[in-house]
């Protein structure tokens, strides 16, 4: 599933093609993929003018004039497959669910062969109280996440932190690369009990969530499977991964010639080194 740093990326590629334009025409292909499509859709989306594109933890918001926001997500294989006009735009798919036609020509689909993806629609009053927002907490790049604001998220937490970070509720957006490669930045074990994690642990580890991000949203995200950028091109950051996927390397960071270990937490693979994470 794509992470944050693919779905800012997307988001920043939409950008580019649907920002100041208005939705001509909106083609819903099927009625429903992980969810019934929104009642009414086209009607509140055509001819309205998308004013900015936004992303909330790994959803994809497109805020229209006059206060509604569509909101994506791409689930496991989704993808925002985008063309400059139709004549440029690859032949149709069956896995084309929603197609967006800009003013100016551009094309924007929304691909998702597994259908595990959803779109939505909500007043942007409202967004805040959405059921898919609601509990989400702070942005991981934003200026309300810090070392204090993590330890208090992870006060009571008996969880190993691995698992504590990849709950939503504690910080939005985070997967399970971006986890294993932030706490190795930070040193820190990811069987470790989630609540020792607080004063200078919590702000390395806020600090290295941060900067492993902006890191990966600067490469264009890791590709896996199905991602890539709006553009259609691959991401890189893959080639900067630390430990994940990395088990039997040396450890990259440091001279404790140890080497990259592989356990599995709650079914995910966990990548890490046992002597500089403690």
């Amino acid at each position: 599933m794509p992470e944050l740093p693919e779905v800012e990326t997307i988001c920043r590629g939409l950008a580019v093609h649907m920002e100041g334009r208005a939705v001509e025409r909106l083609d819903l292909n099927r009625p429903d993929l992980r969810v019934p499509m929104p009642k009414g859709l086209r009607r509140k989306v055509e001819g309205r003018v998308v004013q900015r594109i936004a992303r909330r933890a790994k959803y994809i918001l497109m805020h229209l004039e006059g206060g509604g926001v569509i909101i994506v997500h791409l689930g496991m294989t989704g993808r925002m497959v985008v063309a400059a006009s139709a004549a440029v735009a690859p032949p149709p798919d069956r896995h084309d669910h929603v197609v967006f036609t800009m003013a100016g020509g551009a094309v924007i689909r929304f691909n998702d062969a597994r259908r595990f993806g959803l779109v939505d629609y909500a007043d942007e009053a409202e967004l805040a109280g959405h059921r898919l927002f609601f509990e989400l907490g702070p942005e991981p790049l934003g200026n309300e996440f810090n070392g204090p604001v993590l330890e208090a998220a992870l006060a009571g937490k008996a969880s190993p932190i691995k698992a504590a970070l990849l709950d939503q509720r504690v910080v939005a957006g985070l997967g399970n690369i971006y986890v294993s490669e932030a706490l190795y930045w930070a040193g820190l074990s990811p069987r470790r009990i989630a609540a020792t994690v607080a004063g200078a642990r919590a702000e390395r580890l806020a600090n290295a969530v941060r900067d492993v991000l902006t890191r990966a949203i600067a490469a264009g995200g890791s590709s896996l499977r199905d991602y890539v950028q709006a553009s259609g091109e691959l991401g890189y950051f893959q080639q900067q991964w630390a430990v994940y996927g990395r088990e039997g390397e040396r450890c990259p960071g440091c001279d404790c010639s140890s080497i990259v270990k592989r356990i599995v937490q709650s079914g995910r693979s966990t990548f890490y080194c046992a002597k500089r994470q403690r």
